[in-house]
């Protein structure tokens, strides 16, 4: 199985201090940084685009951006992302007709692929065809387009139907994650964890990252044994 890999969600940061923000995370143990980008269309929220990862990209050496594209028309903003420096573009499969096709362009551009589904969309939606040409599978634990949100735990079982398909893939859950609910995510075979508020708000965000990061390798262990 995959490695463990904790992805902050930068949509719960100090927007006005988002370099420092980022930094911040990078210090306390943060591999990716999770970056919402919404485009008021998709999802009736409005975000970050590329002008602003560009500059986090410059004033952030050596950040892994993790592009969580909730946008209408996700094959419009493949090279614009890709120019601002993100290293992960993941779409969601509802908004794309051709999403084989999509993530192709995505590695054109040198840039790993991710598909996501929402929380009313089955596992299946992801075909074995799709799912092959991706680098990374997410889960929506929440509706996309709002940080805070309650965490669906009706959303987990599809976690574990991906990764009984998928067993070497990267498998990411983004909503409402946190100490109290990233057991159950990890028991399901996810290995990459966005958590927001659960880690910006904490007064020592490095704990709960190695929080989220053990608890995912523990069960990754208990996998193994089986």
């Amino acid at each position: 199985m995959p490695r463990a890999i904790i992805s902050p969600s930068v949509l719960a940061s100090d927007f006005g201090q988002l370099n420092a923000e980022c930094k911040r995370m990078m210090k306390n143990g943060a591999e990716w940084l999770h970056m919402d980008v919404m485009d008021g269309h998709f999802v009736p929220n409005i975000t970050m685009g590329a002008p602003i990862l560009s500059c986090v990209s410059k004033g952030v050496p050596g950040i892994f951006m993790d592009c969580h594209m909730m946008v209408a028309q996700p094959e419009k903003w493949v090279d614009d992302i890709c120019d601002a420096g993100g290293a992960l573009y993941c779409f969601h499969i509802e908004a794309t007709a051709d999403p084989v096709s999509l993530i192709h362009k995505i590695h054109e551009k040198k840039m790993k692929a991710g598909v996501a589904i929402s929380p009313d969309t089955p596992s299946t939606a992801i075909s074995d065809e799709v799912a092959h040409a991706a680098d990374m599978l997410l889960v929506m634990t929440v509706y996309p387009g709002r940080g805070g949100q309650k965490f669906l735990e009706r959303c987990v079982p599809k976690v574990a139907e991906l990764r009984a398909r998928f067993p070497d893939k990267d498998i990411e859950v983004d909503g409402g994650v946190g100490p109290n609910t990233v057991g159950m995510c990890a028991d399901a075979g996810s290995n990459v964890i966005v958590a927001g508020t659960a880690i910006f708000a904490s007064q020592d965000p490095g704990q709960v990252i190695e929080i989220l990061r053990s608890t995912v390798e523990l069960a990754q262990a208990k996998a193994a044994q089986k």
